[in-house]
């Protein structure tokens, strides 16, 4: 009664109870057939019966006659009516939805029903007329079972949709999300949301159809009409999904067709599709020879569509023809006209034309005269039209490492110290440490707006909400304290916007719950007020920056030198490039653990926070001035670090500074763990450049003089930025540009603050030189890699743009680097072959491309402590984090070596002695620097290969060699492993990751879903990597140099590569612009249009013509 809201004054209520419990008792003792599990005997004539002796004057008796029928057997689902005002449900499989951006609940369930175990939600009918699947079913088991059917005798002739099936539904999501998830759910999300699945379209591709429960009703339509439907409520249930067969007709002499596509950022899945297809058909023979398509299918969706779609014009005007080059041309222009993308769709001329490209590769080796990706096939060969594809090269890497006797062991390739704590899941981080008693949990409220006052901060009614203990703000800094989150050198950042917000992402407040899952939530539920009255409008870029002046500046002792006389240089000059732009966008640190801190307040006043920082010392004395507390009153530990790469120097504090705070006033421990969302949005990344560059060059390619324009987008404060102009030039001069000269703004503008990130200028530097370079070798018509080697600098001009760094002659080691590369990487043979390859592909093209590196370091002071304790274990203490870097590795390799020289017979009988003489077993160091060794240059080279897909614009990494200048490497496997995964790094930012905001400024590719680190199947299929012994250096420790940053750098041969590609791409359909500049990242929405959005297009027009010439 009370779940049916069927009592109201309540006075009534107890007799019909009474009553209903009198029915249910008779109804159980009759002769009735046993009813189903969690029904009665009674019916509902017998329910509605039951209180015709009672009376109420409040509830109209509706709820009352519910309640009853709802133990009755033969009760009709839609009139029981209980999901209407019963408790808030959600019906789940695996709840894999929750992952998908977008689609996931932003508030609780009072229930979830998890349906995975009702055997006929699970179960599989194989019939002659095809095969039904249970919804609940998991993806991969679906796989297997189209796998098997594919492989049966019965479905011999039409097992190609079967397989191909099975190699789509291989692509969607994960493997781990596949396990769990259902492959119902997936199509109800379809659904149910402009959701970009593959799976409904290819199902919708082969003609599928649905079964569902609809309250007490079974239906069946097909899916084409149930995606058609408004979307699905707790009333509708889908019970199963019915994959017809399609066989070969032997009596009408057709075979059966079907291919699927997805164009995504990556080839193996893990990744949305930007458009997907599935087309099925029958071809059969004429007598005249000519192939016609019959009976087609053609599917497309996730292109910005509110669900997947059948391109029936397109059928009907392809179904019994013979496909000429203006029958397809006509085909393609009724494509264009039926995909269209809904409004706010990105991309959407690149995925229009993707469609276009897809059609094309379905056609082509069935058409006349048309030369496709595909080979053009015969009936006897026409179940596919795939061709080999080089996503399935083999994963191959050689690793030659030099390691030396010298300091042994140091130099020997050494495993990871506690590598098996990390491989067992026993390595503890932050978040692993257990929250302790009373423990409560935050999550910070950010802002949505660049530039506004903040009014008032206010919450959604919600189960999250209710569960809201308090909210922390500015107002809750202790008097005395600061509204301090972050501080370097150059200045401080607030730790929340108060009163004003001066950019969207900026910390308002700290949401205090119960758990983690509760703050998280309510963190989403915020409504926060705002006013932007009496103020300017926001400055968001870096042209608005300069229109208001608006800047950080750079000390002068940290703004770089400039060198030559730029103006005589450019009358040396025989040609002249001008004022020519290149921009560079900003990449997130995408470290695995996200920021982290907990705070747990300790006696008289103290406070320990546990922080992932990289930086803990300046983390103590940020939380020290923010809650106006002497520094010794703040133990900042970190054990580890998982990942950092920058971001979690500067851009840390705030997580740890806010969590102490917190725990400062509320005197309970507080542990706040950013979600990935929350993490992309407010901690930054790396800085986005555009620069203008005018270059003057002789006709064999030598440089004379460069000027450049530099505008770094710094963000609200300045963080560490006015320190990238200097790492920028770093890496610029790599190349003997004659003259340089620059001017360099960092700009301030109203964006989340750029910090440190692995490389920092130094990467943007580099590729500046590198789009100079290739500029200049296009305009001349002349390889980029002679241009490149003919601006090698000398041992004397090296001296010149490297004053303090460049050392003795005999260390410049990039010359024999180069061309040691060149050699050991069979660049010339490999060019040739690219030559070959490119002449007899049209929709496949490739590229390759060699670059230098040179990268200035500067090794920083640094404390040390090693204690021998009393019996006789060492311990050291060094002033650096584990961040993975293997630092604790190389520390114990040079504590081995260094002891072990000192320790002498009787030790033991010393040590005790040493102990009752009271003496000092521990010894302190502060290292610094001497002049000679306080900076040094690291020399490198990478080779990269690309193929690129005209049609969709996938680049496929073929193959990268590197070869890198390590000195005496003090642990070669270490050191290996850092250049390895740093020039992955570097091929997301060049390639992979778009870091893209709103108008607003607010980062909009905040998860996993939009945001596409490299992954397996995005790396180098054959990945060489020589580390190189460069020999004894007196200067550096050891003789080492660093490996952990410089080899990102070298990615960028990965995007000079693709705009070779694309060069040859653009030649081949006739296009004069073979001189281009693109920007970084170059995904391959980007790489397809600058390939040409309308190829295909163009390529049947030509051919549609030549044949009306030559029929006239």
């Amino acid at each position: 009664m009370s779940g049916f809201h069927a009592s109201q004054c309540g006075f009534c209520t107890p007799g019909m109870c009474m009553s209903i419990f009198t029915s249910l008792a008779n109804a159980d003792k009759s002769n009735k057939p046993e009813p189903q599990k969690g029904f009665s005997k009674l019916t509902v004539s017998e329910a509605e019966r039951a209180f015709s002796g009672n009376m109420c004057r409040c509830t109209g008796y509706r709820p009352i006659v519910d309640a009853c029928k709802s133990f009755a057997s033969d009760v009709d689902l839609e009139d029981l009516g209980l999901n209407v005002f019963w408790k808030k449900v959600k019906v789940v499989v695996a709840n894999t939805s929750s992952g998908v951006k977008g689609y996931k609940d932003q508030d609780l369930y009072n229930k979830y029903i998890d349906i995975s175990d009702i055997p006929e939600l699970s179960a599989i009918w194989k019939k002659d007329s095809g095969i039904e699947i249970g919804a609940a079913t998991p993806i991969s088991k679906t796989i297997e079972i189209l796998e098997q059917e594919a492989g049966s005798k019965s479905c011999a002739n039409g097992s190609v949709v079967f397989r191909k099936l099975t190699e789509h539904m291989s692509k969607v999501a994960t493997p781990f999300v596949r396990n769990t998830a259902s492959i119902g759910g997936n199509i109800i999300l379809a659904q149910k949301y402009p959701f970009p699945s593959d799976i409904a379209t290819i199902l919708l591709g082969v003609a599928s159809t649905v079964r569902l429960q609809v309250y007490s009703k079974t239906l069946e339509v097909t899916l084409e009409e149930f995606l058609e439907l408004p979307p699905s409520d707790p009333s509708t249930l889908l019970l199963s999904i019915f994959i017809p067969h399609w066989a070969s007709d032997s009596q009408k002499e057709s075979k059966v067709i079907f291919e699927t596509y997805r164009a995504a950022p990556r080839p193996l899945g893990n990744a949305v599709s930007y458009i997907n297809s599935a087309m099925l058909g029958h071809v059969s023979q004429k007598s005249c020879g000519d192939l016609v398509l019959s009976n087609l299918h053609m599917a497309f969706g996730a292109y910005g569509t509110e669900h997947a779609i059948r391109a029936t014009k397109v059928e009907q005007h392809l179904n019994g023809k013979v496909l000429t080059p203006s029958v397809v041309l006509e085909a393609v222009r009724l494509l264009r006209e039926t995909i269209v993308p809904m409004k706010g769709t990105s991309h959407p001329e690149y995925r229009v034309s993707v469609a276009v490209g897809f059609l094309f590769s379905f056609l082509s080796p069935f058409a006349k005269g048309i030369k496709g990706p595909g080979n053009t096939l015969s009936i006897s060969s026409a179940s596919s039209s795939n061709t080999d594809d080089p996503c399935n090269l083999p994963l191959s890497s050689r690793r030659e490492t030099i390691s030396s006797d010298d300091h042994k062991p140091v130099g020997e390739p050494i495993k990871k110290y506690a590598v098996e704590l990390q491989t067992s899941g026993e390595a503890v981080y932050v978040d692993d440490i257990p929250a302790p008693k009373n423990c409560l949990y935050g999550e910070f409220i950010y802002s949505t707006q660049p530039l506004a006052y903040v009014k008032n901060i206010k919450f959604k009614p919600s189960l999250a909400s209710e569960k809201v203990l308090t909210v922390v703000s500015a107002k809750d800094i202790p008097s005395g304290g600061q509204n301090i989150g972050s501080s370097f050198l150059f200045g401080d950042e607030p730790l929340f916007g108060s009163p004003v917000a001066e950019y969207a992402g900026q910390a308002l407040g700290v949401v205090i719950a119960e758990t983690q899952r509760y703050a998280n939530l309510a963190g989403k539920q915020v409504v926060v007020e705002y006013d932007t009255k009496d103020l300017k409008p926001p400055i968001l870029t870096v042209e608005q920056a300069v229109q208001n002046n608006s800047y950080f500046e750079v000390p002068p002792e940290r703004y770089p030198k400039q060198v030559g006389d730029f103006s005589k240089g450019m009358a040396e000059a025989d040609h002249k490039i001008l004022a020519t732009e290149v921009k560079l966008a900003s990449q997130y640190y995408f470290y695995m653990e996200t920021q982290t801190a907990l705070a747990i307040p300790d006696e008289d006043n103290t406070l320990v926070v546990y922080s992932s920082s990289q930086y803990p010392e300046l983390a103590q004395s940020v939380i020290a001035r923010c809650l106006g507390i002497p520094f010794s009153n703040v133990r900042v530990i970190t054990r580890r670090v998982g990942g950092g790469f920058g971001g979690k120097t500067f851009r840390s504090y705030t997580v740890a500074t806010a969590a102490a705070l917190c725990a400062f006033k509320l005197r309970r421990p507080v542990r706040m763990y950013l979600n990935r969302s929350t993490d992309m949005i407010m901690i930054g990344g790396r800085h986005p450049i555009k620069a203008y560059y005018t270059v003057g060059f002789k006709s064999n390619g030598r440089i004379t003089a460069l000027h450049l324009d530099i505008l770094i987008n710094a963000g609200i404060s300045p963080d560490a930025s006015p320190l990238i102009p200097d790492y920028m030039m770093s890496g610029l001069k790599k190349y003997n540009w004659g003259a340089l000269s620059f001017d360099i703004k960092v700009c301030k503008t109203n964006n989340t603050s750029k910090s440190t990130m692995r490389a920092p200028g130094d990467t943007q530097g580099s590729f500046i030189a590198e789009a100079i370079i290739e500029h200049v070798a296009s305009v001349l018509s002349l390889d980029a890699n002679n241009v490149r080697q003919k601006n090698f600098h000398t041992y004397d001009s090296l001296v010149l743009f490297y004053p303090e760094s460049a050392g003795e002659a005999s260390t410049y080691t990039l010359h024999s680097i180069f061309n040691r590369l060149l050699a050991t990487s069979s660049y010339l043979h490999r060019a040739e072959s690219i030559k070959h390859f490119n002449n007899r592909n049209k929709w496949r093209k490739r590229g390759i491309s060699c670059v230098p590196l040179i990268f200035k370091v500067a090794p920083r002071p640094a404390p040390g402590r090693v204690s021998v304790l009393n019996d006789g274990s060492i311990v050291v203490e060094v002033g650096g984090i584990e961040v993975g870097q293997g630092l604790w590795t190389k520390v114990q390799q040079m504590t081995v070596f260094a002891l072990g020289q000192l320790w002498p017979d009787g030790s033991e009988c010393l040590l005790d002695r040493a102990i009752k003489d009271n003496v000092n077993l521990s010894s302190s160091a502060y290292w610094v620097p001497g002049q000679e060794s306080s900076t040094y240059l690291n020399y490198g080279a990478g080779i990269s290969e690309v193929e690129i897909d005209v049609l969709t614009g996938a680049i496929t990494l073929l193959r990268s060699d590197l070869v890198y200048d390590c000195g005496k490497s003090l642990n070669p496997a270490v050191d290996l492993g850092q250049i390895e995964g740093s020039f992955i790094q570097g091929i997301g930012f060049f390639i992979n990751e778009e870091h893209e905001t709103n108008a607003d400024g607010l980062v909009v590719s905040d998860s996993t879903w939009v945001y596409k680190i490299p992954s397996v199947d995005t790396i180098p299929k054959q990945f060489n990597a020589e580390v190189l012994n460069s020999g004894y250096h007196k200067n550096r420790v050891l003789s080492s140099k660093a490996s952990g940053e410089p080899a990102l750098v070298l990615a960028a041969s990965v995007h000079c590569a693709v705009r070779e590609a694309i060069r040859a791409a653009r030649k081949e359909f006739g296009s004069s612009e073979l001189t281009f500049q693109l920007d970084v990242p170059a995904p391959m929405t980007h790489v397809k249009e600058m390939c040409g959005l309308d190829v295909v297009d163009k390529y049947l027009e030509s051919l549609s013509e030549h044949q009306s010439r030559a029929a006239a």
